[in-house]
């Protein structure tokens, strides 16, 4: 199945602790959903250049966009 790689970016000297926070409430709407196979996580870009992802079955992709507001997506090969 193809999974998507949903990312919200944040940007500044506080983006690392924004990127984490904002990753615990795409855990905790993963669990309240029921999505299975969910990853969530983040990366740094640069330093001042944060990314929090959830990476979800294709299928889902639509609603998910729709409702959660990412600033960007990209295809995931794990």
């Amino acid at each position: 199945m193809n999974r998507i790689k949903l990312i919200w970016d944040f940007r500044g000297p506080n983006a690392a602790p924004i990127a984490a926070h904002h990753i615990v409430h795409l855990k905790e709407f993963s669990l309240a959903e029921g999505l299975e196979n969910t990853i969530c996580n983040t990366e740094e870009i640069t330093p001042m250049h944060h990314i929090a992802y959830m990476i979800v079955d294709e299928v889902h992709m639509a609603d998910l966009r729709e409702r959660l507001k990412p600033n960007r997506g990209q295809k995931y090969n794990s």
